[in-house]
């Protein structure tokens, strides 16, 4: 059985399989997951629920940091900017309108942030999980006087932010380049503490939420976007060829439920919380594939320096991890896999 998933992998890999079969695919195993983690069974979905809760309680605050970083930020900045939108936000954006484009999703999507987060000019913001600094300067940029901090597992990351600061003659902007397991920063700093997409590979929250606690002024706000499944959280494990997600794109990486934090409150306590359809994912997905398609000439030369004799197979992951973000996050009308904005106010304990 392992040899024939290995061959039929392989196939799909080679770029001979049509996208349609390929999101096919993917849509049915998708369904098949839904069923594993007990979707349609109340009673295996709860117990699972909890197994998975007490794993998260027990673990270390992030795992497999090194294999994250490596997966996503192998290849060259230059991939990003050909295939993400004018800002580099790689995450999902936010499409009020069927003839919105990627850059004005961007756009949209980070003033709802700025919104829900209640930043404010003069503020000292943390962000966690910085990216290209799609947020971190565009926070940068209309809060002057503020204080801006990023932290990044990614050297490169640093090195792109801070050179788009001096052009942009942004002097706010500090960023660190940390595993988030051994972050430590002043106590009682922060206004607010923000982060988008990162806490999906976090999995102990109880620690984390502690040191963020600390970090945090009196009065200060933690806002986090996370994409999330409606009711079931899971981790996402290697334990078979199946497992393609997990292999290549997300090792260590956990699928929380909108109902997660709602078990880690003990030193933040949650204020607010809203939700998009998965919808806006499927279309932001889609135009990152539709960008790398359309610059594939000038790509595929950055996958042959990367990957070498592997660049076609790479090529075509990155394409069917595009895909398949697209499709989890479209299934029914975007209802079952969502994205979720958490607002946490500081608990004085």
């Amino acid at each position: 059985m392992d040899f024939i998933i290995q061959k039929s992998l392989k196939l799909v890999e080679s770029g001979l399989v049509p996208d349609q079969a390929i999101r096919a695919a993917i849509r049915a195993l998708s369904k098949k997951r839904l069923i594993q983690e007990g979707r349609y069974d109340p009673e295996q979905g709860a117990q699972r629920y909890m197994d998975v809760l007490n794993m998260l309680k027990h673990s270390e605050i992030a795992i497999e940091t090194d294999k994250a970083n490596e997966q996503h930020y192998e290849l060259p900045t230059a991939f990003f900017q050909a295939v993400l939108g004018k800002r580099l936000k790689y995450s999902a954006c936010f499409f009020p309108h069927d003839h919105t484009t990627l850059d004005e999703a961007e756009e949209f999507a980070l003033q709802i942030y700025s919104d829900r987060a209640q930043l404010q000019d003069g503020q000292e913001i943390l962000e966690l999980g910085c990216g290209w600094g799609s947020f971190t300067l565009w926070m940068a940029e209309r809060y002057l006087n503020a204080k801006i901090t990023g932290v990044s597992n990614s050297a490169t990351q640093r090195q792109h932010i801070l050179a788009e600061a001096e052009k942009r003659n942004l002097n706010n902007i500090q960023i660190i380049t940390c595993d988030v397991n051994v972050l430590e920063l002043k106590t009682n700093t922060f206004d607010r503490v923000v982060s988008v997409e990162m806490f999906e590979h976090v999995r102990n929250y109880q620690k984390l939420f502690e040191k963020i606690q600390s970090w945090l002024k009196e009065d200060g706000k933690l806002w986090c976007h996370i994409f999330c499944h409606r009711f079931l959280h899971y981790p996402f494990e290697i334990k078979s060829e199946y497992d393609w997600m997990s292999r290549y794109f997300f090792t260590g990486g956990l699928m929380p439920s909108t109902s997660t934090f709602l078990h880690f409150q003990d030193h933040l306590e949650l204020a607010q919380h809203w939700q998009w359809s998965g919808t806006h994912y499927e279309k932001t997905s889609n135009a990152w594939l539709e960008n790398m398609d359309r610059h594939a000439d000038e790509l595929r030369p950055l996958f042959e320096q990367v990957y070498a004799q592997d660049a076609d197979a790479w090529w075509q992951r990155w394409r069917i991890f595009f895909m398949a973000c697209a499709e989890l996050f479209g299934f029914e009308q975007g209802q079952e896999w969502v994205i979720g904005h958490f607002l946490f106010n500081k608990k004085v304990v």
